[in-house]
């Protein structure tokens, strides 16, 4: 990787082949894509330059390419023409070519006119250290890379810093903060020879390493502590962001650390600390503005997490296809909407409330270690009360089904005793075993509502 970003940062000498990622795709990109690219409503005269195989197909006037044979280009030919109204670019378009840009395009040509896949899809090819002629500087690989090209360009490295510089210039790297005067006296008096790798590593041990990795990650995933828009409201996301700088301290993988935020509630032994990391798709913005749609909202919300999701995660702007295929990056609208369907399939509110500082749906309680134990203590509590006032309710229940049932037994053995209509007398015996049998006597539940049968 380090080999890599020097490649991007580098010039490449006068003798190495022409790049066509960075050297011939800007030119083309900037100068000619806009009539001659992939957006073929704004196409001219059929001609694509993005695509090689339609750039090297015979024309009427020749091939715009013709590798190997920059004379016969009829590209060369336009972008020479004396004529300013048939030379290209346009003179209308307010665009054009110097000189050592036409050079790098003959050069290209002669070359073989070779194409290249944009550096952001290729994957980093592995390569060997270059040989260098002062062995004796390089300290490791990577200083091998910075010495080849400076000894390519008739350089020397600049002198080894004073040690207080040094330490001053990694303290800011690592820390954002500049070393104490204990740390600078320590790393001046301290002779050994690995006092830098020292040094580097309490850096790295130190809580504000997080704190400074953090926050250009806080930065990408658009963090803030307020809802946005006219009111602005206070929304409590701290701990997220403390996650983040715990992770960072921690070393956590970049795999972890990205599946954690995209999904780590559906992880299979999903913790808390996992459920807390996805609040970075919870952390667009949002309004209580009165007359809003709920609907528009948590749509426009899901759009969000679709974009921050595409620049975190793969460094590409993805709003252009929410409309229509990407013009220039191989994203479909069909793509779009696709992951759009991920970030979409959660129950949330579009809006926060006016009114209370309740926190829109989905939400994570979290509280501390003794606030826990203080819970569970409550929920002990308030299930044992429950056991309690269930077995009171079932005694008061069964206490009455049995007085129901006398009552029920001495009203039947009235009826067939043949009580008088005043009720103030019965016949002697009436409730005798005889009187029961002879009629059957059933004993049932009354129906609320029903009168018992007379």
């Amino acid at each position: 990787m380090p080999a890599l970003l020097l490649a991007a940062i580098l010039p490449l000498g006068a003798n190495d082949p022409v790049d066509f990622a960075r050297e011939v795709r800007p030119i083309l990109s900037d100068r000619c894509f806009i009539c001659h690219g992939p957006d073929e409503a704004a196409r001219q005269a059929g001609l694509r330059l993005d695509d090689r195989e339609v750039a090297l197909a015979p024309r009427p006037d020749g091939a715009a390419i013709t590798p190997g044979d920059a004379a016969a280009s009829a590209l060369l030919a336009r972008v020479r023409h004396p004529d300013p109204e048939q030379r290209m670019p346009p003179a209308d378009s307010g665009l054009t070519l110097t000189s050592a840009e036409i050079e790098l395009l003959e050069r290209w040509i002669a070359e073989g006119a070779p194409y290249a896949e944009h550096w952001a899809f290729a994957p980093p090819a592995p390569s060997a250290p270059p040989a260098v002629v002062d062995e004796g500087w390089a300290r490791d690989a990577l200083d091998r890379y910075v010495l080849a090209r400076l000894e390519e360009q008739g350089l020397a490295p600049a002198p080894e810093v004073e040690p207080a510089l040094w330490l001053r210039r990694a303290s800011f790297v690592l820390t954002g903060l500049p070393p104490s005067v204990e740390e600078l006296d320590a790393f001046q008096a301290d002779p050994g020879e690995a006092r830098h790798e020292r040094a580097v590593e309490r850096l790295l041990a130190s809580p504000h390493h997080g704190e400074h990795l953090a926050a250009d990650w806080l930065d990408v995933a658009r963090y803030a502590d307020t809802w946005g828009y006219q009111s602005d409201v206070y929304r409590h996301v701290w701990p997220w962001r403390d996650w983040v700088v715990d992770a960072f301290n921690a070393n956590l993988p970049w795999d972890q650390f990205a599946t954690q935020q995209l999904a780590g509630d559906l992880l299979p032994e999903a913790t808390r600390a996992t459920r807390l990391a996805t609040t970075f798709s919870r952390l667009h913005r949002m309004t209580n503005e009165g007359g809003s749609v709920e609907e528009e909202y948590r749509v426009e919300s899901v759009a969000d997490r679709v974009h921050t999701f595409g620049t975190a995660f793969l460094g590409l702007t993805f709003e252009c296809a929410r409309c229509h295929d990407h013009k220039f990056d191989p994203l479909s609208q069909a793509d779009y909407y696709g992951l759009f369907a991920y970030f979409d399939d959660i129950d949330e509110s579009g809006l926060y409330s006016h009114f209370t500082g309740g926190v829109p749906t989905p939400e994570l309680l979290l509280s501390t270690p003794e606030q826990d134990a203080r819970l569970a203590e409550l929920e002990g509590s308030i299930a044992a009360s429950e056991t309690r006032l269930a077995m009171l309710q079932n005694n008061s229940i069964s206490g009455l089904q049995r007085q129901s049932l006398c009552l029920r037994r001495l009203r039947k053995g009235v009826e067939l005793a043949g009580m008088n209509p005043a009720g103030n007398q019965v016949v002697p015996g009436a409730l005798g075993r005889t009187a029961r049998e002879d009629r059957g006597l059933e004993l049932v539940e009354p129906q609320l509502g029903h009168p018992p049968s007379q």
